[in-house]
């Protein structure tokens, strides 16, 4: 027997323009209406691409390798032309199809993937790199303040090689905001730090961004880090914008089956509507796409929605466990060979091919038309 406790949200698609528009505030720093890039003519990188971070707001573009996220990062700093469209900052254009202004004169601060630190200077002399322009006391000011900020202090004399992994990239996000930049930008500056040190270091810079104020633009194809880290999270696929919004929404609400696939474990039971019901293997959900009588639908399930009871009269059963620290995620067989996963506490041990009834309580349950391909 399996129940259901469902409310269902419709996802809507359609993220450019129209959703730019719908956050647009008047402390907006950055904006990029409708922007293409291409490396090829006939093959662009990112397409028709529109969004906007507010003052202080930390926004992830997050997606897997190759979908443009990157490309949108170097364009905003001025390393790559803009095919059509247009990005602005802080109300000022700065690049389209037929204007750029130098990344110099951009004022955007950005940390790579490999730090980039000056191998011959020592940390004060990398962070005060680019603040020539100032006497040599405003220079060892403004230095000394971000080795307050970043937790440096005792380590201004040292060469990069004699850092760790963690501290160089502290010397890295220093030497970006000791600029004040309009917008530092952030190019998955976490994927050379072991686990451990990458959750310190989201945390430390959290806290730091919002001590400072700093919109950030930050690159990741890490949903946790996303999660983590941002206010808001635009969703990339293929050089396309899929959805863009609070990272509650991204995870309840997916806009597309893509999206509710790329940001965590998602199963995808297919149902027929019979008067205006979404009928399951899992049981009943209201169809909210109003679809015609007979239409074949998915319904997008969560782990944390499925809760599996030891019932030996079930036609379900266990086909494997993965212990995850303070969960085990459980694979389910149900009677028609489908498989769904179901989220556990760590103390709730079932057996390989255990019979279990499962239970869905599902309060962010979302119904599409079809299912992400295989």
């Amino acid at each position: 027997m399996m129940t259901t406790d469902a409310r269902t949200n419709r996802a809507g698609a359609g993220n450019t323009q129209a959703q730019a528009d719908l956050y647009r505030p008047a402390s907006s720093i950055l904006e990029l209406r409708s922007v293409s890039c291409a490396y090829e003519p006939a093959r662009p990188a990112v397409h028709d691409i529109s969004f906007l971070a507010r003052e202080g707001e930390i926004l992830c573009l997050l997606g897997p390798s190759g979908c443009g996220k990157t490309t949108i990062l170097r364009a905003i700093a001025g390393f790559e032309p803009v095919r059509s469209g247009e990005i602005f900052l802080s109300g000022r254009l700065v690049s389209s199809s037929g204007h750029t202004i130098p990344t110099e004169e951009r004022h955007v601060g950005m940390v790579f993937q490999e730090y980039a630190l000056f191998p011959h200077l020592r940390v004060a002399d990398n962070i005060a790199f680019g603040l020539r322009h100032l006497s040599k006391g405003e220079r060892r000011n403004r230095v000394q303040e971000m080795l307050c900020l970043t937790g440096l202090e005792g380590f201004e004399r040292r060469y990069p090689h004699e850092l760790s992994g963690g501290q160089q990239q502290r010397v890295a996000l220093s030497r970006a905001l000791v600029q004040n930049p309009v917008v530092l930008l952030l190019d998955e500056p976490f994927s050379n730090l072991d686990p451990d040190m990458a959750s310190r270091m989201r945390q430390e810079l959290h806290v730091l961004l919002r001590r400072m104020k700093t919109t950030t633009i930050l690159v990741t194809h890490d949903h946790d880090e996303a999660f983590a880290m941002a206010d808001r999270i635009a969703v990339l696929n293929k050089g396309a914008l899929e959805q863009m919004d609070t990272p509650e929404q991204i995870y309840h609400v997916p806009a597309t089956p893509f999206v509710a696939d790329f940001v965590g474990q998602a199963d995808f039971i297919p149902g027929q509507v019979r008067s205006g019901t979404v009928h399951t293997e899992l049981g009943e959900f209201p169809d909210t796409l109003q679809s015609a009588e007979g239409a074949s639908v998915v319904v997008m399930i969560r782990p944390d929605d499925i809760h599996a009871v030891p019932d030996r009269s079930a036609g379900s059963r266990i086909v494997a466990r993965q212990f995850r620290g303070s969960e085990n995620l459980y694979t389910i067989r149900l009677p028609s060979g489908q498989l769904v996963h179901s989220s556990e506490s760590s103390t709730s041990v079932y057996q390989e091919g255990a019979a279990v009834e499962l239970r869905v309580s599902a309060t962010h349950t979302v119904i599409f038309r079809e299912a992400p391909p295989a």
